[in-house]
């Protein structure tokens, strides 16, 4: 394989990768999230600087992904935290965890998202739609919310979606230092919302030392939300660089 050749693949194996090249399109996409109350100390030791937090506030989510291109079904589930940089209201993305590994390389790798395996799952149960996550044969988030009991605005809903994402970005070099250590932001685009509902919601997360979000203790829950949406995921952009320790 020439040198021009390799320079055209993102990942490896170069026969095989662990993903198709694309921009992946998401078609009935389903969220499940639920915003909570938690111990402001706890998001203090997570979040890292320049962002800051207003708000000891954590949105739980689960989200089934009807249709992907690139990589099919699967779903994912995860905590988001309400930050600002700057003046920008928006999340920093704390934990995702999925059951599909092309999806997870290709979020880690060519972006920045904080993908592990997982295995979570959303279905409904009895009038009641049902979020959970286990890591390996244990559960570690289950989730509970009163199935389309009341609309919500659609405005409201991608609103939602649409806050800029934040997230940390630590390419590793080959003298176990960081090589790379940026804080990057992106955003949904082409989004459209389908349908959206709110209603009432609980939340229990249990303690695991390799699936820590119990780290985040529930104190309230806030709010709750279920919404179909088909959206694109856009590209990141560092913010700042780590090494530099300046904006990028």
């Amino acid at each position: 394989m020439r040198v021009e050749e390799v320079r055209r693949h993102v990942t490896t194996p170069l026969t095989s990768p662990a993903f198709a090249p694309v921009v992946p399109r998401f078609t009935d996409r389903e969220y499940l999230n639920i915003v909570y109350r938690t111990d402001a100390e706890a998001l203090r030791t997570v979040v890292p600087e320049p962002l800051r937090i207003d708000e000891p506030l954590v949105r739980f989510e689960v989200m089934r992904m009807g249709d992907v291109s690139g990589y099919g079904p699967y779903t994912e589930s995860g905590q988001a935290i309400p930050v600002s940089l700057d003046g920008e209201r928006g999340e920093y993305l704390h934990a995702m965890y999925l059951d599909n590994f092309p999806a997870t390389a290709s979020g880690r790798e060519v972006s920045a998202y904080p993908k592990t395996i997982g295995a979570p799952n959303l279905y409904v149960d009895h009038g009641v739609l049902v979020g959970s996550l286990d890591y390996g044969t244990l559960r570690v988030a289950t989730a509970t919310m009163g199935y389309k009991h009341h609309e919500l605005d659609r405005r409201e809903a991608e609103a939602q979606i649409t806050v800029p994402t934040f997230m940390l970005k630590t390419v590793v070099g080959y003298d176990g230092s960081p090589r790379v250590q940026e804080l990057v932001r992106t955003e949904i685009t082409d989004i459209a919302v389908k349908w959206a509902y709110t209603g009432p919601a609980r939340l229990q997360l249990f303690q695991h030392v390799l699936a820590p979000l119990a780290d985040l203790p529930v104190r309230e829950v806030v709010s709750a939300s279920h919404i179909l949406t088909d959206l694109t995921l856009g590209g990141v952009k560092p913010v700042y660089d780590y090494l530099e320790g300046r904006a990028s």
